[in-house]
């Protein structure tokens, strides 16, 4: 395992501290407490979106296994900060080793990666089926809703990891306390004993590119729906269009507002407490409210949720 030196100290120093929230002991519990609460609140509402998806055969369709696919991902991105930010709230020294904290870095990432790619996908699926309804059918096939489900675990599980492998291997000097509740490029960058602008500048551009391209992608797709929609004669007909527009569209909003405002907009104006509430909100209630979102605005997941919650 790789060492952090420090010039004034020569002593091995072999993990980093992770300062959370910064409270009495029994803020901690209280923190602790509520956050538990709401880890289990997400593992059950996206859980019971994948069953209903899985045990409902009128759900048997690319929109609805996209969405039980991106619950099944909500589970994994939620599952990869949270418990260890429970276990910190009731620790007295708040280490995570270096491993540890490369490895949640890498799988943080890569999930929220993953999450940008599945939300366009699911955007370019409600293209299809509102802008070509009489082709969708022969071009979303159960074949292609598996590769590109495969795809977006892919690109995601590749974006990130170049420039993670390389920032590990850098030399971090002085404190080691991170002023954060997860191991994030930003306050790690600033214990580097040299700062290295090139990596600064990799890992923004792809950050940059990762969220912008995804997200033009889907503003494009629902331009079109949202014109293919106003078209349609029936009043009925574009309420149901909407419906099934808007629980994708609320999800978009809610991620990608709040990632923007953490990545794109300069560091500097950040300070500690802000981009730890913007990660919390982005990385914790979000997972939360998204199968809420989801079941709330869909009538057949609504009726597919009571069938299962009567099971």
């Amino acid at each position: 395992m790789k060492t952090l030196s420090s010039p004034s100290n020569s002593s091995a120093i072999t993990g980093f501290i992770l300062l959370g929230f910064p409270c009495p002991r029994e803020g901690q519990i209280l923190l602790f407490v509520l956050l538990f609460i709401t880890y289990l609140l997400t593992l059950m509402g996206n859980a019971s979106i994948i069953c209903a998806v899985r045990c409902d055969q009128r759900l048997h369709t690319p929109m609805y296994l996209l969405l039980a696919n991106f619950s099944f991902l909500e589970i994994c991105y939620v599952t990869s900060t949270v418990p260890n930010m429970l276990a910190n709230f009731l620790s007295d020294t708040k280490v995570i080793s270096f491993s540890g904290c490369f490895l949640q870095f890498y799988f943080f990432f890569s999930l929220g990666s993953t999450e940008c790619f599945f939300l366009a996908v699911m955007a370019a699926d409600r293209y299809l089926a509102i802008c070509r309804p009489l082709h969708y059918p022969a071009l979303m096939t159960g074949r292609l809703c598996n590769i590109l489900v495969i795809g977006c675990w892919v690109l995601g599980f590749l974006w990130f990891p170049v420039p993670i492998i390389i920032i590990s291997q850098m030399s971090f000097c002085g404190s080691r306390m991170i002023d954060h509740f997860l191991c994030d490029p930003g306050p790690l960058l600033a214990l580097a004993c040299v700062k290295d602008s090139v990596i600064e500048s990799t890992s923004s551009t792809l950050s940059s590119l990762l969220l912008f391209i995804p997200f033009f992608f889907i503003m494009g797709s629902y331009v079109l729906v949202m014109r293919a929609v106003l078209r349609v004669p029936s009043a009925a007909g574009r309420r149901k269009a909407f419906s099934t527009c808007g629980s994708h569209l609320t999800v978009v909003s809610l991620f990608y507002g709040s990632v923007m405002l953490m990545y794109v907009s300069p560091t500097s104006e950040h300070t500690p407490g802000m981009q730890k509430l913007v990660t919390l909100f982005y990385s914790v209630v979000t997972p939360l409210v998204n199968p809420i979102i989801y079941s709330l605005r869909n009538k057949d997941m609504k009726q597919a949720m009571k069938k299962l919650l009567k099971t």
